[in-house]
């Protein structure tokens, strides 16, 4: 097994040890693209079990990361909630790894073939996109998740996780590395860039010298706008999930009330999370009132136009750079729209393409909903919080591409596949 990169933090020596872990993780790549499921599976399977025995240190490193991140003035609740893993957390983790070993493997699979009328057979087939680079930040649990599902697809994967995780991701690295090795597949299948300093991001945008294939960013609107500017090779990305809740004139209060609450206070930091509701005019004199004392109740700021302040004096005054805010908070910006219409084109001009759902009654506003507004995830009645590759049963997911090439929507093992077409003859050639 090829020796770890050890970090190189105020060396100086970023470039040098950048290229190597490109040419790294090129080298492996060309070993897990021809690598059989059942070696993937194992080393997965290797993972898991990894993750479950080394669960202590794991949580201990996230201790100290999250202690540096309070040390450092830190307090925002959504902030240090992506940052801390607890039992509960790391358990997922590997149950994620599990579930991403159950799924089919989809290097191989032939996804459409034909025989053309001189009797060559032209298939189409899924073959691993190569080396993924992927730069996150806060959750070390993406660690995990981009690493095993880049893995089941046959690529390699170079991470390049916040700085303020470092600690967390080196040590669920290190569980990730004893799947691999037990399974007989190269360490420098999954690295971790071994320094915090910014340098590295340019360094993966560029490509290292051909030898990155796919960049996901996986972060808020700062990073993704960064990537997509300067970033020379394809990208997998979204801006900010500024996600919409539409409560139609025919919806049930009841429903309404369990879908909104869930969409934005099951989780706020997530990209998922609910940031604006719009409230139909056809049922903002039953619905709004009591929609939005049950989210000041659960502990929402409220920040509304002058029609939803009006039923409640503890509702702030919306600005116009609310409606297009990614809060990643308990704060949600609350507005009465004329009809379904409206709230289309509402979302049009505001959202950001990511996951909207309306709750409704009315099949047919619901069908006009999902097919007219241009978003990677649309839903009916369900919680937009269901914006999550697992719950899509991907088994995780390397972040939401809200884009139109290629991926769009959860980013699985599928989706980390590109196709190649095999040409099958007994002696044809052209005329």
């Amino acid at each position: 097994m090829t020796a770890p990169l050890k970090s190189i933090e105020g060396t100086g020596d970023i470039s040098s040890v950048m290229r190597e872990i490109g040419l790294r993780a090129h080298a492996a790549s060309r070993v897990l693209a021809l690598a059989p499921a059942e070696q993937k599976n194992r080393a997965l399977a290797g993972m898991a079990a990894a993750v479950r025995e080394q669960a202590s240190a794991i949580l201990s490193a996230n201790a100290e990361d999250v202690a540096e991140a309070k040390a450092a003035g830190v307090v925002a609740g959504a902030f240090l909630d992506r940052l801390s893993l607890d039992p509960t957390r790391v358990e997922a983790i590997a149950a994620g790894i599990k579930a991403v070993g159950a799924l089919k493997d989809p290097v191989g699979v032939v996804t459409e073939s034909w025989t053309r009328p001189n009797g060559m057979r032209i298939e189409r087939v899924r073959v691993p996109l190569g080396v993924i680079g992927i730069i996150y930040e806060s959750r070390p649990n993406v660690t995990a998740d981009a690493a095993v599902l880049c893995l089941k697809a046959g690529n390699a994967a170079i991470l390049r996780g916040g700085s303020d995780s470092m600690r967390s991701s080196r040590a669920i690295l290190a569980a990730l590395a004893s799947g691999l090795e037990a399974a007989g597949l190269p360490q420098p299948a999954v690295q971790l860039v071994p320094t915090r300093d910014r340098a590295a991001v340019g360094l993966m945008l560029q490509g290292l010298d051909g030898n990155i294939d796919v960049i996901v960013p996986r972060g808020g609107k700062s990073l993704v706008a960064r990537v997509q500017a300067e970033a020379r090779v394809p990208v997998f990305a979204h801006l900010e999930g500024v996600c919409h809740v539409f409560v139609h004139r025919t919806a049930s209060l009841d429903m309404a009330k369990k879908i909104v609450l869930n969409a934005k206070m099951r989780r706020t930091g997530v990209c998922g999370a609910a940031e604006t509701l719009l409230v139909d005019r056809g049922c903002a004199t039953i619905n709004l009132k009591p929609l939005v004392e049950m989210l000041i109740a659960a502990g929402c700021e409220v920040r509304g136009d002058a029609a939803t302040q009006a039923i409640d004096k503890r509702v702030k005054a919306a600005t116009e750079e609310d409606w297009g805010t990614e809060y990643l908070d308990a704060i949600i910006a609350v507005k009465v729209v004329d009809d379904i219409a409206a709230a289309i084109a509402h979302i049009e001009r505001y959202g950001s393409h990511h996951t909207d759902a309306i709750v409704a009654d009315d099949g047919v506003a619901a069908a006009r909903f999902l097919s007219e507004v241009d978003s990677a995830i649309v839903l009916h009645n369900a919680s937009t919080q269901f914006a999550d590759g697992g719950e899509f049963g991907f088994g995780a997911e390397i972040g939401i591409a809200t884009g139109r090439l290629h991926a769009r929507g959860p980013v699985g093992v599928d989706q980390l596949t590109t196709f190649k077409y095999r040409i099958l003859g007994n002696g044809q050639t052209r005329p």
